[in-house]
């Protein structure tokens, strides 16, 4: 115990350094460390309702229609090259596949990215500077619109582009998040009565993608909706056993940096983080089917795997987050202390959560894997990432959209998640 007690001081103090690290690419958008606010009726908000592209691959020209004036900001990111327009949360009624690319840009996707803020991510074909951005009022008969025009440049001239808050034209409509700084002692404040303390473990259900990361799609469902029912029902039938506090990385159509969805569980020290998904395959690459449980490793099982773990650590790539800069939480060495233990439990609850699942839904026909997932590396809450299934087999995606399935595939996963906490909690219980 003495040893355990000696890390897990080591490792808050490390995290109190990390605080103190520079903030990464002020371009980020601030997105909230707990569980998203309710959003407020889409009625409420500005409606885009055709989006367009015009132009060749020199100059290329963005249109998009909205039903008022917003404000907006710009900016360019490298590696890969890309346009980032953050306006405020907007209901997008775009035509279904709204998004093919022309001249400059390769595609182009739009969603939430955070309560009160929407994004549209510009996936370029080379280097492009913006050349002009504005917004015009309704006039004419015409409604407003958001022009952006883009203009190819090559690398040199794309670096020394100036930053979006020293154009004038480029106006921020979110506020940047302030920098992180060490936290300094409070002033004493008047005692209030304590709150009765609700130990009961915390277990943290991730549901993937949200907002503009759409994640896999087929046949008109998005892995986003897919899993976020799915999650949403884990949640209503763990709450319903009153055993656990239940928290949600997301419950609604919001985008949750990866590095926030774990620092969720962290700081809520829960005893359990699952992150729910539902992958698809290239076509090139055959058919799968079945729920496939994935545990932290630093090298892949498979292939497969290495695939999977290297589509989803691209989430914030594909919100047009910079991750180039983010700082890393915790020294390597003060991580591997607690995560090997860490790790035991996580591979612990997957053994056991493949053991339920196989009783009530087909599983992969290698249902336990491991990879580098970065939504899996806190180092002191077991983590798994659950595939429920494949959108890409007519099979497995009949089962996502039904109901029935759902509740029995969400049943075993309960069963697992009872007897993982309840034996761990016993250990903990006679370790004390």
């Amino acid at each position: 115990m003495a040893s355990r007690t000696n890390q897990r001081v080591l490792l808050g103090f490390a995290l109190l350094c990390a605080a103190a690290l520079p903030c990464a690419d002020s371009s980020r958008l601030s997105a909230a460390e707990s569980t998203p606010q309710p959003s407020v009726a889409a009625a409420n908000f500005p409606i885009a309702s055709a989006a367009r592209l015009a132009g060749d691959g020199k100059q290329t020209r963005f249109i998009l229609d909205l039903d008022q004036t917003v404000s907006f900001r710009a900016t360019t990111l490298a590696d890969p090259y890309r346009v980032v327009v953050d306006v405020p949360q907007m209901n997008f009624q775009l035509a279904p596949g709204t998004g093919a690319g022309r001249g400059l840009v390769k595609a182009f996707r739009y969603g939430l990215v955070m309560p009160g803020g929407s994004r549209i991510v510009f996936d370029l074909t080379g280097p492009a500077k913006i050349t002009n951005s504005y917004v015009l009022e309704a006039a004419n008969g015409q409604p407003a619109r958001l022009v952006l025009e883009l203009e190819e440049v090559d690398r040199a001239a794309f670096v020394q582009t100036p930053a979006p808050e020293n154009r004038s034209e480029l106006r921020p409509t979110i506020a940047a998040a302030p920098p992180a700084t060490i936290p300094t002692a409070p002033e004493p404040a008047p005692q209030k009565p304590a709150a009765p303390a609700d130990g009961r473990p915390v277990v943290v259900i991730d549901p993937g993608h949200g907002g503009i990361d759409n994640g896999t799609q087929s046949s008109g469902e998005s892995e986003k909706n897919l899993v976020l029912a799915f999650g949403l029902a884990l949640r209503d039938r763990l709450e319903k056993s009153g055993k656990y506090r239940v928290v949600m990385t997301r419950d609604d159509d919001t985008f949750i940096p990866l590095n926030d969805r774990s620092k969720i569980a962290r700081n809520l020290n829960a005893a359990l983080f699952v992150s729910i998904h539902a992958d698809a395959l290239p076509k090139a690459e055959g058919d799968a089917q079945g729920a496939t449980i994935y545990t932290l490793s630093d090298k892949a099982s498979d292939a497969e795997a290495q695939r999977l773990a290297d589509a989803e650590n691209r989430a914030d790539a594909i919100a047009g987050f910079n991750l180039a800069e983010e700082p890393t939480d915790v020294a390597d060495i003060l991580i591997d202390l607690t995560q090997r233990e860490t790790r035991t439990f996580s591979n612990r609850f997957a053994h056991l959560l493949m053991g339920e699942m196989k009783t009530t839904v087909r599983m992969h026909k290698h249902p336990l894997k491991s990879a580098g997932f970065r939504v899996l590396k806190a180092p002191d809450v077991p983590s798994v990432l659950v595939e429920i299934g494949y959108v890409s087999n007519k099979g497995d995606l009949e089962h996502l959209v039904s109901e029935g399935w759902r509740s029995k595939a969400v049943g075993s996963m309960a069963q697992a998640i009872d007897t993982f906490l309840a034996k761990r909690m016993a250990t903990a219980g006679a370790s004390n």
